[in-house]
C-alpha cells in the first residue's frame, strides 16, 4: 500500500504564495467577452506615493509627467495629500489641467487637501453629475469617492478607493462600498484604486465583489516598481464586459516616480450605453503598448 506523504508545514504556506505570485507577474490582461475593439475610453489608477519616488525624492513634476504619459480620460489617484497635519495637497492642480487637460473633481470639507482621505479623481471632456464621499470602516482612516460623470462616450460612475492594510478591514470596506453603490441610474461603473490585496482566489478579500464587479481574474502586477509581482492596484467594472483590456503603465519614468506602477484599462463605454444599437466604427485607441490597435466599436 502506498501512503500519501504530508507536505511539510512550510510548503503548505509557500505553495499558495508562490502560485499567487506567479499568476500576478503578467503585465496585461485582455477580456474577450465583450466584443471587438480596444474601447473608446481610457481609465487609470495610480498610487503616487505622495510624489516620492524610488530615489526618496519629493518630485510632483515627475508625478505629473507620468500622469501625462498615461493620457487617460479618467484617473483615480491615491496618496495625493500629506499624511499628517493639515493634509495639504501635494500636486499642482492648475498645472495638471494645463499639461494634461485633466480637471480635479471638487470635494467638500477637504480644506487644504486635494483628495478625500488621499483619493482624488481627475477627468477630461465631461461633466460631473454627482459626488459622494465615503468613510470606510476599519482600523485606519480610509475613504472612497464616488463620482457620476458624463463623458464624451457616455455616462460613467467612478468609484475611487484605497483599501486598508488588514484583511478583515478590507472585507468590511468592500461590503460598505457595495452597499453605497446600490441603486443609482444604472450607468456603467468602474471601481479602481489601491486595494492592498495580494491574494487571488477564494482567500482574497475582494471575492465579495463578484459578480457585481470584475473581472477579478484581470490582475496585473503593479507593486513594487523595482520588481512588480503583486496586483495591489486593480480596475474592476460593472458590467464586467465593460473592460476590454487592462495593463500596467511600465515606463522608465513610472518605474522611479512611485513605489506603485499605474494601471490602466480600456473600456467600451459607448457600447455599454448603446448596447442594443448598431453604430459605425469609431477611432483606434493607440494608448496601449501590449495590444495591437484595432477598430473601436462606438456602440
Amino acid at each position: 500500500m502506498v501512503r500519501n506523504r504530508r507536505a511539510p508545514p512550510g510548503l503548505k504556506t509557500l505553495g499558495p504564495l508562490v502560485a499567487s505570485t506567479l499568476r500576478q507577474q503578467r503585465k496585461a490582461y485582455s477580456n474577450g467577452d465583450g466584443g471587438d475593439g480596444l474601447g473608446d475610453t481610457l481609465v487609470a489608477s495610480y498610487n503616487i506615493h505622495k510624489c516620492v519616488g524610488r530615489d526618496r525624492r519629493f518630485n510632483p513634476w515627475r508625478t505629473l509627467s507620468v500622469i501625462k504619459e498615461i493620457d487617460a480620460d479618467v484617473v483615480a489617484l491615491q496618496e495625493v495629500d500629506q499624511r499628517f497635519g493639515e493634509r495639504t495637497g501635494l500636486l499642482d492642480l492648475h498645472a495638471l489641467e494645463q499639461e494634461c487637460g485633466l480637471k480635479a473633481v471638487p470635494l467638500k470639507g477637504v480644506r487644504a487637501s486635494h483628495g478625500w482621505r488621499g483619493n482624488l479623481v481627475l477627468f477630461r471632456n465631461g461633466r460631473i453629475d454627482g459626488v459622494q464621499q465615503l468613510v470606510l470602516p476599519g482600523a485606519e482612516p480610509r475613504g472612497a469617492v464616488i463620482v457620476d460623470l458624463t463623458l464624451a462616450a457616455g455616462p460613467l460612475r467612478v468609484i475611487a478607493v484605497h483599501l486598508g492594510l488588514l484583511h478583515r478591514s478590507r472585507m468590511r470596506q468592500v461590503r460598505a462600498i457595495l452597499t453605497a453603490v446600490e441603486g443609482g441610474d444604472g450607468r456603467p461603473a468602474v471601481l479602481m484604486g489601491d486595494f492592498n490585496e495580494w491574494r487571488l482566489g477564494r482567500r482574497s478579500s475582494l471575492q465579495a465583489l463578484d459578480p457585481s464587479f470584475g473581472p477579478l481574474e484581470g490582475a496585473v502586477a503593479s507593486f513594487p516598481t523595482r520588481f512588480p509581482v503583486w496586483s495591489l492596484d486593480r480596475i474592476l467594472a460593472k458590467p464586467q464586459d465593460l473592460v476590454s483590456h487592462i495593463e500596467v503603465h511600465d515606463t522608465p519614468l513610472a518605474q522611479f516616480a512611485s513605489d506603485h506602477l499605474p494601471v490602466k484599462a480600456a473600456i467600451r463605454l459607448a457600447q455599454a450605453e448603446q448596447s442594443r444599437e448598431r453604430s459605425p466604427p469609431g477611432k483606434i485607441d493607440h494608448r496601449f503598448s501590449h495590444a495591437s490597435p484595432k477598430k473601436v466599436s462606438a456602440g
